[in-house]
């Protein structure tokens, strides 16, 4: 799984005209899983995303978690994120999981997100037009390959 944290200000997703998630300060988050992700990768990184010290103390330092903060996050599924560019000018996204089993996950990703804190989302498959109000910036990239 690669997940793309953006410390956000504001961040909402519209689809067709219509704003779908909308969050305050928090993280947006671009989600692609791929083929060999499993709900212990997604586990694993969920616990590493909400505790990360990325949001700033009252010294101005990055010393407060999104649970520190009562934060939210805005999650978008991402397939992209797996492309390949190794041959050619045209990405390969192989490295994607299939779209079934990918929804599942981002579905999983956001059930378990929602048990720590507040959650809006995206609609999987859809064309989405994303708004995103950058804080700071601050763009963190979560592997779980490399957790």
């Amino acid at each position: 799984m690669i997940a793309i944290l953006q410390r956000v200000s504001s961040s909402s997703v519209t689809v067709e005209g219509e704003v779908v998630g909308s969050i305050g300060q928090g993280l947006n988050i671009l989600l692609g899983v791929l083929k060999e992700d499993s709900e212990e990768d997604i586990d694993r990184a969920l616990a590493k995303i909400v505790n990360l010290r990325i949001f700033a103390d009252g010294a101005g330092k990055m010393n407060r978690s999104l649970l520190d903060i009562g934060g939210a996050m805005l999650v978008i599924s991402q397939f992209t994120l797996g492309a390949s560019i190794k041959k050619g000018r045209r990405p390969s996204f192989d490295n994607a999981a299939e779209p079934s089993r990918a929804e599942a996950l981002y579905d999983y990703f956001i059930a378990e997100a929602s048990k720590q804190v507040p959650v809006q989302s995206g609609r999987f498959g859809a064309h989405m037009d994303v708004t995103i109000q950058n804080d700071g910036p601050v763009t963190i990239v979560v592997d779980t390959s490399v957790l």
